[in-house]
């Protein structure tokens, strides 16, 4: 580090502050009673402020840059605007000793000797705060949260920006150590600088790629100090992202440039205030430097200053220190107080100096008046190892970056770093007093692990350093000094000439070769381990840069008039020579590579072409394949340069093997495919295969394993090679030149039909032949259809005869008439293309047209599905009638058909036509769950009436499942009834409105009970049943049933909705009478016996056993209570063996005559009076009915006895009175007496459901169907 003077001036009085703008372009001074106004960049005085009347102690500029405030010993404080203009002044009641504004809020704080003020551009007054004791000097936290007051007293008090004391710090030493200067480091984040313990030798740290040092927290609030080191760590790693490194030249030696400030990372931390942020420097007269946390703990231990400190400043990012004092000169220390330097010697104590914000200028102000403005240039340290770079940082530490892995670790040394030297696994560095040896944990080329091998503890003064694997090398001027890693001197040498250069070549450990260059031209050859100088040449010029080649068979050398030489080191001779070189290096992967900087160029030459160039700002250090390494921005970067330029020199000139070394030192994709296809035109096959290897272009590596397997086959004529490979690069029109040549014209005729080159390929057809004419229109065909050439393609091809195609061409696009064209044209023998023309014409909905192709070609079965497809149901019906043996395949979809359109009987008669009788019984099942599930249990009955008259024709049809059907039959029978029933429960049970009257529901709740003596059907609920039976049977007046029901209902699981509605009517019933009304209890018709309401025996006759035969509407939906009888007054009777049904029939039709009754009123007349008399003897006892007769002897026992009447007695029946249901085979016909002539029935002759006559024809009317079987009125019927 050096100072350079920018600038001085003298004032008569002394300088005790001053204050920098902001934007750093203008001074403030306090001078005596005046402040004086600077111009930065010149020094020249703008103007002078006159507005105290005394001694002006303190200035201080706000952040804003809009104002600034000046205090003096007249204890007054003005506030100047930027324009230089007093607008505000207040007093306090002694002098002013500093004043500082908030960094945030811009609020200003004045300090006196006994209090200090606080004030803000909001505030109208200023608050003023007591001091106990007198306050020299204050600081604002970079927040702007606290404010820090140094006390003559030693003592220092953090305040909140109310003024309010929350730390007071008391220091060792008191009033013997007043604190006159503080200043809180401005940077937003410290790296670790406090943690290390004061008696930690850095020497002995392990320096891994994590940085293992950072921040203490603090656990409590500190309120004195010792000196003591943090005693709690936690360790963090090192943020190792990208930060600019430090400027460098050549490999060894150091520069002098201007200095940069490094930017560091900012870490945020999850606490609510990162109190190490906040870092308080103190100076103070008892000759210590010393370091605070927020919290008043001490960092570190005092720093011995050896003079009486006046004034203390930070750097803009806190990097260092400015310091000056009783000294007569501003020192520069490292932020955690290591000096490093004299910035500038004065004649008198140093009262205050401050940097110019963001730049490397120091301003100082002196006691006698000097002011001096200096320019801080900090020299570079460095060395660099192939891809290893070690610099300096921060003066102290080491940072040793990887330039490939981009990998960081960096070494704390706490002392000024002076030389740097780095080779191989080790890494030396000079500090003040000793140098470190360090070596590599392990031989990994990507281990990052330092630690110290070996200390020299002795001073060296040297102008350049380098280190071997077992030595180091000291130059001072014309002397070189080769010592151990333990300090002793083996050997030295001394020139002829200052050195300017000096580089390890490598070697042997301890025998490494060292390159030397003299400012006098020389440049030797040094071994350390022989004492004699090997001479290789000297040239007119002196030295700058040397490198030497791999082979160490050329030497490339830099001079003073940046002119690169390149030397043949055996024969000295000058080989060539290159201006505008600045730094050179070898390649050390290729012999004949370099590349030298100069001029914001790169340059790159390979052997003897040309220079290449492009634009790259910077010094080139290094040369390793395609990373050049280059020091720019003063940052080490390894830039990834293409090796294009100088492969290319070499294609130029058919060098394929040179050019492919080139290569592989690092080129672009492009660039490899260009050598592989340079390569492959000049025949060296096994460069190109090397090239396409590398763009993984399996193609044309094919093409080369072809060509080479050819050629051990014998073949050795180059032309076809080479048409080959011109073919593949798409050079067709060379390609066909050489197979013509070679006599293989074929080659290039496929080449031209396979390229849809068509107009070339006719020029290498043959004598005609018509297979290679056909051949070729097809192939263009396909190149007009790939080519979205459609309709071309479809002629074309047609021509060739290919139609399949053509049809698929033309059937994709939808051209209906180019197919009919198409079809019409073709031979009824062509049944693939016509068969294909069907299926598009299908597909495009134009049935017809694939009607008569399929009538071309005779397909009929083809017909039939395709009317079946199109649902065209007629002409299937007509095909079907001509050809039977198709009827399976048009009924039975057009059932399905019917059964998904809901038109279940047309269903039914359609798969009774095509004979799939399961189909049908399958669908309806299907349908009848669905029923139930959803609970439309009035379709659910007439579906399960469906399935039983399906089941009743399967048994007619198949013998072997008769009985099994016939058991389905009445099983679905039943399930109808019970579910045509059960559909008024539902309704009344879940919907808010009932349609029926309490007399049909109790009929049909009492029906269902009397059925479900087992298993009750899935859907049907007998707590709606019972629910609905209890509350009708209450409101009919049987209170016996009602109570009954209401039990079962208590001993079964109830909806919710109903469990209030039962308990409260289980209650109530047992206020009614125990018994039901007589009016309600059923007749049997047969045997005149009174039935209970509720029936263990079911729906029969307790007495005769008779089966009830019910009214369908008694327990359907009947609206009229007239029309909802019980039971009907029907009673059935069986034909007396050796009957048949139809003699049955014809006997009952035949109704024989009966004697009609007598008048059996008699008149007698007399001369006196006429009478009329009932004459009881008239009655003839042979008249009674043979039925009844049957009825009333033929009954009896605990068994039911069918009524069984002979032929007598059949004909004597009317054929009013019977109804006969007649059942078709295998099922007998059922014979239903009626009791009541006078009373109606109907009997539906689809269903055989019997109704009153008045309930049927009102039930039609609503329903224009039979309510059971919905059977139309219009059918004529079976």
């Amino acid at each position: 580090m050096r100072s350079v003077l920018t600038w001085r001036d003298k004032v008569d009085q002394c300088v005790y502050d001053l204050a920098f703008k902001p934007d750093g372009t203008q001074l403030i001074l306090a001078a005596g009673n005046r402040l004086l106004v600077y111009d930065t960049s010149d020094g020249t005085l703008v103007q002078p402020l006159k507005g105290h009347k005394d001694t002006v102690y303190c200035v201080a500029y706000a952040k804003d840059g809009k104002r600034f405030a000046s205090g003096s010993a007249d204890k007054s404080v003005i506030i100047w605007t930027s324009k230089l203009e007093g607008i505000l002044k207040y007093t306090h009641n002694d002098s002013v000793q500093c004043v500082s504004y908030n960094p945030i809020t811009h609020q200003l704080a004045s300090c006196s000797s006994n209090d200090f003020g606080l004030w803000s551009p909001e505030q109208k007054s200023v608050s003023k705060h007591k001091s106990s004791n007198r306050v020299t000097c204050c600081s604002w936290t970079n927040d702007g949260q606290y404010l820090a007051l140094g006390m003559f007293n030693g003592v220092i008090s953090i305040r909140n920006k109310n003024g309010e004391e929350k730390v007071k710090i008391q220091r060792p030493g008191g009033s013997l150590s007043p604190v006159w200067s503080i200043c809180w480091n401005p940077s937003s984040r410290w790296e670790n600088f406090w943690m290390n313990k004061e008696d930690e030798d850095p020497e002995d740290v392990i320096v891994s790629r994590y940085f293992q040092e950072i921040p203490s927290t603090l656990k409590s609030t500190v309120y004195s100090s010792q000196g003591s080191e943090a005693e709690e760590e936690e360790p963090e790693e090192e943020d190792n992202s990208h930060r600019d490194a430090k400027p460098t030249h050549d490999v060894f030696h150091s520069v002098t440039l201007g200095w940069i400030f490094s930017n560091k990372a900012c870490r945020s931390h999850n606490t609510a205030r990162e109190e190490h942020n906040d870092i308080l420097a103190v100076a103070d007269w008892g000759q210590k430097l010393s370091f605070y946390q927020l919290s008043g703990k001490q960092i570190g231990k005092d720093q011995p200053l050896n003079f009486d400190p006046c004034c203390l400043s930070y750097f803009t990012k806190g990097e260092y220190i400015l310091l000056g004092g009783s000294d007569k000169q501003v020192s520069l220390f490292t932020r955690d107080g290591v000096r490093l330097g004299t910035v500038g010697e004065q004649n008198s104590w140093v009262w205050t100096c401050k940097v110019k914000p963001d730049s490397n200028y120091v301003v100082v102000g002196c006691q006698d008046g000097t002011i001096a403005f200096y320019q801080l240039i900090f020299s570079t340290v460095h060395g660099l190892y192939k891809d290893r770079y070690a610099y300096r940082d921060s003066m102290t530490d080491v940072v040793i970056q990887h330039l490939i892995t981009e990998q960081k670790v960096r070494i704390k040394c706490k002392e000024l770093v002076k030389k740097i030297a780095i080779y191989k696994s080790r890494l030396a560095i000079q500090l003040p007093e000793k140098i470190l040896i360090y070596e590599l944990y392990s031989d990994d080329s990507s281990d990052m692990h330092y630690q110290v091998k070996e200390k020299i503890l002795r001073k060296y003064d040297c102008n350049l350093l380098v280190v071997c694997t077992d030595h180091i090398i000291l130059c001072q001027e014309k002397r070189l000094q080769c010592l151990t890693f333990t300090g002793v001197k083996e050997r030295e040498w001394q020139m002829e000439s200052l050195i300017r250069y000096i580089k390890v070549i490598g070697g042997p450990p301890g025998r490494e070769g060292l390159l030397v260059g003299l400012k006098n031209g020389q440049i030797l050859k040094i071994f350390v381990d022989n004492l004699f100088a090997i001479v290789l040449l000297k040239q007119a010029t002196a030295v700058r840069c040397l490198d030497m080649s791999a082979s160490r068979s050329k030497l490339a050398v830099v001079d003073e008039n940046d002119t690169c030489l390149v030397y043949d080191v055996q024969t000295k001779e000058l080989l060539f020579q290159e201006p505008n070189a600045n730094s050179v290096a070898w390649n050390t992967q290729c012999e004949d590579m370099l590349c030298f900087s100069g001029g914001g160029y790169l340059n790159i030459k390979a052997s003897t072409f040309p220079v290449h160039q492009q634009r790259l700002q910077g010094f080139v250090v290094g040369y390793n394949g395609s990373k050049i390494f280059c020091l720019h921005l003063f940052s080490m970067t390894a830039v990834e340069v293409p090796q294009s330029a100088p492969m290319y020199q070499y294609l130029d000139r058919k060098l394929f093997k040179e050019a492919y070394q080139i290569a592989c030192l690092g080129v672009t994709d492009t660039d490899w495919r260009e050598l592989a296809m340079e390569a492959l035109e000049g025949l060296e096959f096994e460069t190109a295969k090397k090239a396409f290897a590398r763009v993984q272009d399996l193609r044309y590596l094919e093409l080369i394993s072809s060509i080479e397997e050819r050629k051990k086959r014998g073949e050795t004529n180059n032309d076809l090679f080479l048409a080959d490979v011109f073919s593949y690069q798409g050079k067709f029109h060379e390609a066909a030149k050489l197979y013509k040549r070679c006599g293989h014209e074929n080659l290039a005729l496929d080449m031209y039909t396979d390229l849809c080159m068509f107009d070339y390929a006719k020029d290498f057809l043959g004598s005609g032949d018509p297979k290679e004419t056909k051949m070729l229109i097809t192939k263009q065909a396909d190149w007009a259809r790939n080519i979205n050439e459609p309709k071309a393609a479809v002629e074309m091809y047609v021509s060739a005869g290919e139609h399949v195609k053509a049809i698929e061409i033309s059937g994709d696009r939808g051209w209906t008439d180019t197919l009919i064209d198409i079809a019409r044209k073709l031979d009824k023998a062509e049944r693939e293309p016509l068969l294909l023309c069907a299926r598009y014409f299908k597909k495009l909905n134009n049935p017809g047209y694939a009607a008569e192709t399929y009538l071309k070609i005779g397909d009929l079965k083809a017909l039939v599905q395709l009317h079946v497809e199109t649902q065209r149901w007629e002409e299937a019906f007509a095909l079907g009638e001509k050809h039977p043996e198709f009827k399976d395949d048009i009924y039975v979809p057009y059932a399905q058909w019917l059964a998904e359109n809901d038109r279940f009987e047309e269903a039914q008669k359609a798969f009774h036509k095509a004979g799939r009788q399961r189909e049908a019984v399958k669908v309806l099942e299907q349908l009848t769950h669905n029923a139930v599930v959803e609970s439309r249990f009035n379709d659910a009955a007439y579906y399960y009436w469906m399935l039983s008259m399906q089941c009743l024709d399967i048994a007619q049809a198949d013998p072997v499942q008769k009985d099994t059907m016939l058991a389905k039959f009445h099983y679905f029978q039943h399930l109808a009834e019970l579910y045509h029933g059960y559909h008024a429960i539902h309704r009344y049970t879940e919907e808010p409105f009932s349609f029926h009257l309490p007399e049909t529901l109790f009929n049909i709740s009492r029906f269902l009970l009397h059925s479900l003596t087992k298993d009750t059907p899935l859907g049907i609920s007998k707590v709606n049943t019972l629910f609905t039976l209890a509350r009708q049977s209450r409101a009919l007046g049987a209170y016996k049933l009602a109570r009954h029901a209401y039990d079962k209902l208590q001993g079964l699981q109830s909806p919710a909705r109903f469990q209030k509605s039962i308990e409260l009517g289980s209650l109530t019933i047992r206020s009614k009478p125990f018994h039901d009304s007589e009016e309600l209890v059923p007749l049997c018709y047969r045997c005149s016996t009174n039935n209970p309401l509720l029936n263990n025996l079911g729906n029969v006759c307790v007495n005769c056993r008779q089966p009830f035969v019910f009214s369908a509407s008694s327990y359907g939906a009947c609206p009229h209570p007239s029309l909802c009888p019980e039971v009907l007054h029907l009673v059935e009777f069986y034909l007396e063996e050796g009957i048949t049904d139809e003699e049955a029939v014809a006997l009952i039709d035949l109704e024989a005559p009966r004697h009609k009754r007598e008048n059996r009123w008699q008149e007698v007349t007399s001369s006196n009076s006429q009478t009329l008399r009932l004459d009881e003897s008239m009655e003839p006892m042979g008249e009674e009915d043979p039925f009844t007769a049957k009825l009333s002897f033929e009954q009896g026992g605990s068994e039911f006895v069918p009524v069984v009447v002979n032929r007598s007695v059949l004909r004597s029946m009317s054929r009013r009175d019977v109804l006969i249901k007649r059942w078709p085979r295998p099922l007998q016909w059922q014979y239903f007496r009626s009791l009541l002539p006078d009373a109606s029935i109907t009997m539906c002759p689809s269903c055989f459901q019997m109704f009153h006559s008045e309930d049927y024809e009102l039930l039609v009317l609503q329903h224009t169907s039979c309510p059971y079987c919905r059977r139309r009125i219009d059918d004529p019927g079976p």
